[in-house]
């Protein structure tokens, strides 16, 4: 199952937003706070309970010019990868994120829309980090 986020334009270069999204302490302030508890990390993972406690764990999988790649730790229900697309603009970065999971059939019914909709809130809210 892949989805995409909403694309944003961020006020800062592509440097500024990788540097911030590389330390996995700064992805809590993406998050919705009233939908996750218990945020652990480090400057190169991090795990959270979401709504129903379900445990999300990410580890930084590396970083080229113009993406961020994360893959999913241990503890989470399902593999996936995510991967932050940022192109440089004249005004900002637009940037939107990219999920790849191995979900089946009945999986991908309970939690693409939920999914759909954390990926589109962190990228509003790395969008409004930067203004």
């Amino acid at each position: 199952m892949t989805l995409d986020s909403e694309k944003v334009i961020v006020n800062a270069s592509k440097p500024e937003i990788i540097d911030f999204l590389k330390d996995a302490n700064n992805l809590i302030h993406l998050l919705p706070q009233d939908n996750i508890s218990d945020f652990k990390s480090d400057e190169t993972q991090c795990s959270f309970k979401v709504q129903g406690g379900i445990i999300i764990s990410l580890i930084e999988n590396g970083f080229e010019e113009d993406k961020l790649f994360l893959k999913s730790g241990e503890k989470s229900p399902f593999p996936f990868d995510l991967t932050i697309n940022l192109t440089e603009l004249e005004a900002g970065t637009e940037g939107f994120i990219h999920f790849d999971g191995k979900v089946n059939a009945f999986l991908k019914m309970m939690v693409e829309k939920p999914l759909r909709n954390l990926f589109n809130y962190m990228s509003k809210k790395l969008e409004e980090r930067f203004k």
